[in-house]
């Protein structure tokens, strides 16, 4: 989970950089833009490769463009900034339109270790089917506030395994509510949501400071929540229903 600011993180990774390894290069885009013509299945436990959205990131993005706010307060989007963000609620969905910080939290691996991000924590707030922490850099998830006064996300038909559809651009990606972070600060996924939607993922030099909206599905659970094809087959449906308003 991301505490620090974007500035902070930056710093940060200067002053890392006679012990911290070079980033590992971009990887290539695992979700294709919605609307391209694609064949193939999404593999368990990565980000989708190769499958077409039923439900287009215009389509939904129009769907949340006005917020009826369901949170008492605002959130930031990195600590010490204006907290300026409401959760928005529908009769299906909650969502937020925020930056992206990059959690790499979770299961170590060759991309999100103590190495690669000095505020790695081998665990999450919602684990795999076999106990482990979820791995930041293979399955898509998305972080939600920790309850607060502000907003507490259970009383909303949401925990771990929720789907969320994530939207950046023309771009959809479907996850899960995978981990919790800070009270007062909103906007952050996983390595593996960030890579897949075309997002530098780097812990500390990677994200993007706005444009992402972040649609979670009230009352859905994918079980095992580290099945990310029945994520993405949820998420469809579910999608299609936020949008249709049905």
């Amino acid at each position: 989970m991301r505490v620090q600011s974007l500035t902070l993180a930056a710093a940060s990774a200067a002053l890392l950089v006679p012990t911290t390894p070079p980033a590992t290069p971009a990887q290539p885009r695992t979700q294709p833009v919605v609307g391209r013509p694609v064949v193939g299945r999404p593999v368990v436990g990565r980000p989708a490769v190769g499958r077409e959205a039923s439900v287009s990131a215009a389509d939904l993005l129009a769907r949340a463009r006005d917020c009826a706010p369901v949170s008492r307060g605002r959130y930031r989007k990195d600590s010490g900034g204006s907290a300026k963000i409401p959760v928005c609620g529908t009769r299906d969905a909650v969502f937020w339109k925020a930056d992206m910080d990059i959690d790499c939290d979770g299961r170590p691996g060759p991309r999100c270790n103590h190495r690669t991000d000095p505020y790695f924590a081998a665990s999450t707030a919602y684990s795999q089917s076999d106990g482990r922490p979820l791995s930041a850099e293979r399955l898509p998830f998305v972080v939600v506030p920790a309850p607060s006064r502000i907003w507490d996300y259970r009383d909303h038909g949401v925990g771990g395994g929720s789907v969320v559809a994530v939207v950046y651009r023309d771009q959809v990606q479907y996850a899960v509510v995978g981990d919790t972070g800070p009270r007062g600060v909103i906007g952050e996924a996983s390595y593996a949501t960030a890579e897949a939607l075309g997002i530098r993922p780097h812990p500390l030099r990677g994200g993007t400071a706005s444009g992402v909206t972040y649609i979670v599905f009230k009352d859905t659970r994918v079980s095992p929540i580290e099945d990310h094809e029945a994520a993405v087959t949820a998420g469809e449906r579910a999608a299609r229903r936020f949008v249709d308003g049905s």
